[in-house]
């Protein structure tokens, strides 16, 4: 049993080990920060209407920066851009652990916006590193270690921020925030493995070539993209769209409508962790062994009933419950989406596409600021930069209407995935 346990899990070592090392280590201080940056912004003097500004923010740089890191990830190798990444990631974090006012936090996040370079070659070399027949179960075991490390994250922060204040708690999370990107910056460069050979002669790095090879190209690769590609991008883009209007609104509406507290938060979060840490690596080998669109067809019933429901929730037990159906729904839909995109492009195009449309995941009901993606494309940005501004007006508005708004985009959801997503016949 045990030599077949060994057997079953083989492929967590080289790259993979290394990616799953510093994927828990940067989930685990990212899960104590975002569940609370609303807070932190309007404890320093910022407004719902702002929390909604800075959200749209984020994504802005990936509008530019995303094209080029897809072509250098194809072009010039994946880790470098990776190290890269989390080096500044730590710089921009020091914005926000020395804000004075809301504004120094919309400059963090417009700076922190161009870290999403890293993303394309993280997406490829991740695609790269697993075998097809291992791509669901794989995905799962990274992301299970992750949010098995960093379940408990929410609930910690959670009495930092009792303890210390909103505004002074904050700032503590976001200075280890910053200490871990130092240290999975240091990693990826020392022991990350490439995966393609790079011919340094035939490629040309004048930003000129860069530019006009990187933007130049974009519609014929999204045209001749497969009407699965297309479809899943537009699921996985519909997902972004969601968590812009909602994201930055579960915690405000938990505390301010339901009446919990910052512990009682953590602590559903928590609880929300641990079973969707359960369930995830089973629900990476259903989509292994039962098809990646019909494991995405549950997850999406799943969204549809779950997240709407808050609006209709009045106590712990009622926001646990919903939280608990969305840690389901995101248990099915991320080992099964990212295996479905790795199936569905080829190698030699994984980084232009990946930049363009995302890993092909997106996190079902993200509870912090931000888009809740590993990777968003770029053709979402404007999208999303929308969403969030709007999402802020809604709630400033009535504080039901984004989940209104949850309810539409899980349905659309829903229907594109029956109607167009399938399974390839042969995984890339």
């Amino acid at each position: 049993m045990m030599e077949s346990l060994r057997k079953r899990l083989e492929f967590m070592s080289g790259n993979m080990l290394v990616l799953t090392v510093t994927q828990v280590l940067g989930m685990f201080f990212r899960r104590m920060v975002l569940p609370y940056v609303s807070l932190f912004i309007l404890a320093v003097g910022g407004e719902p209407v702002q929390v909604g500004i800075i959200d749209s923010l984020r994504p802005l740089a990936g509008l530019l920066i995303f094209p080029i890191s897809g072509y250098l990830t194809d072009r010039a190798g994946r880790v470098k851009l990776i190290a890269l990444s989390f080096y500044l990631t730590a710089l921009t974090m020091l914005l926000y652990v020395f804000a004075p006012s809301w504004e120094w936090i919309a400059l963090g996040a417009l700076l922190q916006g161009f870290m999403v370079f890293q993303f394309p070659p993280m997406s490829a070399i991740l695609a790269d590193s697993l075998d097809p027949r291992n791509r669901g179960v794989g995905v799962a075991t990274m992301n299970t270690l992750a949010n098995g490390v960093a379940m408990f994250s929410p609930y910690i922060a959670g009495i930092v921020l009792v303890l210390y204040g909103n505004s002074g708690g904050m700032r503590i999370l976001y200075g280890f925030l910053a200490l871990s990107s130092v240290v999975n910056g240091t990693l990826i460069l020392r022991y990350l493995k490439e995966t393609v050979e790079i011919d340094r002669a035939d490629t040309k790095f004048d930003a000129v070539t860069i530019l006009k090879e990187a933007y130049g190209g974009i519609p014929q690769l999204l045209g001749n993209l497969p009407r699965s590609v297309k479809a899943l991008g537009i699921v996985v883009g519909l997902g972004f769209v969601a968590n812009g209007v909602s994201s930055a609104y579960w915690v405000v509406y938990a505390t301010d409508v339901i009446g919990l507290t910052n512990i009682d938060w953590g602590l559903i979060l928590l609880f929300e962790s641990v079973f969707k840490t359960l369930l995830t690596i089973p629900c990476g080998m259903l989509a292994d062994r039962y098809g990646r669109s019909k494991v995405l067809v549950a997850s999406m019933v799943l969204s549809v009933v779950s997240m709407p429901s808050l609006i209709f929730a009045k106590s712990f037990t009622h926001v646990l419950l919903i939280r608990l159906g969305v840690g389901l729904a995101g248990a099915l839909f991320f080992p099964s989406s990212t295996a479905l995109m790795a199936d569905l492009v080829p190698r030699e195009l994984r980084g232009r596409v990946m930049s363009a449309i995302g890993r092909g995941s997106v996190l079902i009901g993200a509870t912090g600021g931000g888009t809740g993606g590993p990777g968003m494309g770029y053709i979402y940005t404007l999208p999303v930069m929308a969403a969030s501004i709007v999402g802020g007006l809604l709630y400033s508005m009535n504080a039901g209407y984004p989940w209104i708004c949850l309810l539409g985009t899980s349905v659309l959801q829903l229907l594109c995935v029956v109607m167009f997503v399938r399974d390839p016949k042969e995984a890339e």
